[in-house]
């Protein structure tokens, strides 16, 4: 079940880096867009990435979780 563990590190550290991108799009866009309906679209387009980074780092750590019971 090493194969699972370390499966699920990568896959958990991938959705680590979404979150941070999406951390760094939303700060740097607070800095440089002044309007706010601009910054409401970024924040739409945002939004899905960040969920979906989110969702990639919870099944990573499931996938841990289940390497470690299973082996």
């Amino acid at each position: 079940m090493d194969w699972l563990i370390w499966g699920g590190a990568v896959v958990s550290v991938l959705g680590l880096v979404g979150l941070v991108c999406c951390i760094a799009t939303v700060m740097h866009a607070r800095r440089a867009l002044p309007c706010e309906d601009e910054m409401r679209a970024l924040l739409r387009t945002v939004l899905p990435l960040n969920m979906g980074a989110l969702l990639l780092s919870v099944v990573g750590l499931m996938m841990v979780v289940m390497g470690i019971v299973l082996g």
